[in-house]
């Protein structure tokens, strides 16, 4: 595949899929689920702006710490449609991440916390899993080590 010039305004699939390394495959279902669009040529092939690049690295970053489509997509729509999202648009919509982080950053600490416990009991006395069994919840409804039936 040729080099993309710099000049070039719009991006083939393959194009971004080689800058972004993200498979074709991925980038067809981010666009199915609403995080990237493209318009069609008369031909019917996707051509992608070139600030779809900062979106598709948006999503990875996301991804990678756990972000949900649906919150990403939401997000997403925050940045302006008309334009090249600038540094203050990316600040603003990454800002959006920091109460989930925080959580998300608090439970991993608690689940650190009780990882020794958990890894003692083996879960089979789950009257001690802060895991599966916080608080001993089952124990009062249920015997054994295992659950039954739904």
């Amino acid at each position: 595949m040729p080099p993309v010039s710099w000049k070039a305004q719009e991006l083939t699939i393959g194009q971004l899929a080689e800058r972004s390394g993200v498979s074709a495959s991925a980038l067809r279902f981010y666009e199915r689920n609403g995080l990237i669009h493209s318009r069609r040529t008369s031909g019917n092939q996707r051509r992608y702006s070139r600030d779809t690049l900062r979106r598709v690295a948006f999503v990875r970053a996301s991804q990678r710490v756990g972000i949900s489509l649906e919150r990403i997509r939401t997000v997403l729509g925050l940045l302006p449609d008309n334009r090249t999202p600038t540094r203050e648009d990316w600040a603003r919509v990454s800002e959006c991440w920091r109460a989930d982080l925080d959580t998300r950053i608090r439970q991993l600490e608690e689940l650190r916390d009780d990882l020794t416990d958990c890894i003692g009991c083996g879960c089979l006395s789950l009257d001690r899993c802060a895991l599966t069994n916080p608080h001993d919840a089952y124990g009062a409804a249920h015997s054994g080590s295992r659950l039954t039936g739904g």
